[in-house]
C-alpha cells in the first residue's frame, strides 16, 4: 500500500482546450498518464489528485474526464483547483454521493489513510488577476477552511497530517503567508501543491524543508507526468 499524489491533468475529452497547444511534455500528456500510472500504481494504493482535473464547464462536460479518472489504479482522492468550474464547493457531497465507491471529492475537511489524516483545501495564491478586497476574501476563506480541517482530524485523534493544497502556499516569490503561518503554528511537516506550471513558474512558491515542513510541487507537467510518492 502507497501512497501518491500529482496534479492539474487538465483533462478536456469533452471541450475545445487540449493542453497540446502548450507544448513540450503537454503534447499527448492524456496518453502519458495511460502509459505511467498503472505501472507506478497498484489497485491497493491511493492517488490524490491536487487540483485542475478538467476543463469541462458543468458536470456533464466532465464526465468522460472524470470516467478517465476512474479508470485509473487505486483509490482516487480528488481535491479541488481553481479551474475545476463543475465542482461547487457547498456540493461536494453530492459529488461524493454520485461517485460513492469510485472516487471521493474532498475540500475543507479530511480523508483517511492508514493512520495518516489527509487534509485538503484549494487555498489561494495572488497572481495579480484579483482586487485586493478579493484576495483578502479569498483567502481568508480558504484558510478557515484550513484551519477546520486540521482542526478535525486533530479531534479525531490523527497526529499525522499531510495537507493538500491547490495553489502553492505562498504567493509568487514570497517567504511566507497566512498559510504557512497556520501551517507552522499547527506543527505539519509535509505539504503537497501544483497550480505551477511551465518552467518559469516551477519556483514560484516553497520547495524543500523550509522551517521544518517539507513542502512538494506535483504539477503534472513539473512531474513530466510521475505521481511523487508521498508514503
Amino acid at each position: 500500500m502507497a501512497l501518491y499524489a500529482i496534479g492539474d491533468l487538465h483533462l478536456s475529452f469533452a471541450s475545445d482546450k487540449s493542453m497540446d497547444v502548450w507544448g513540450g511534455n503537454w503534447v499527448g500528456h492524456e496518453q502519458k498518464v495511460l502509459d505511467v500510472f498503472p505501472s507506478m500504481i497498484g489497485q491497493d494504493d491511493t492517488l490524490v489528485l491536487v487540483g485542475d482535473h478538467s476543463w469541462g464547464r458543468n458536470l456533464k462536460e466532465c464526465e468522460t474526464d472524470l470516467q478517465f479518472i476512474m479508470d485509473l489504479p487505486g483509490r482516487k482522492i480528488l481535491t479541488r483547483g481553481n479551474h475545476d468550474l463543475f465542482w461547487d464547493s457547498r456540493h461536494t457531497s453530492k459529488l461524493n454521493k454520485l461517485y460513492k465507491g469510485k472516487l471521493e471529492f474532498l475540500q475543507g475537511g479530511y480523508a483517511v489513510y492508514g493512520t495518516t489524516a489527509l487534509v485538503a483545501t484549494k487555498g489561494y495564491a495572488d497572481e495579480g488577476n484579483d482586487p485586493p478586497e478579493r484576495v483578502f476574501q479569498l483567502k481568508d476563506r480558504e484558510l478557515m477552511r484550513l484551519q477546520d480541517g486540521i482542526r478535525k482530524a486533530k479531534t479525531a485523534g490523527f497526529d499525522d497530517i499531510i495537507v493538500f493544497l491547490h495553489y502553492p502556499p505562498t504567493d509568487p516569490g514570497q517567504e511566507r503567508s497566512l498559510f504557512t503561518d497556520c501551517l507552522e503554528k499547527e506543527r505539519i511537516h509535509r505539504v503537497i501543491y501544483a497550480h505551477c506550471h511551465g518552467e518559469e513558474h516551477f519556483h514560484d512558491s516553497l520547495m524543500g524543508n523550509v522551517r521544518g515542513i517539507e513542502y512538494d510541487l506535483v504539477s503534472g507537467d513539473y512531474r513530466n507526468w510521475v505521481p511523487l510518492r508521498v508514503l
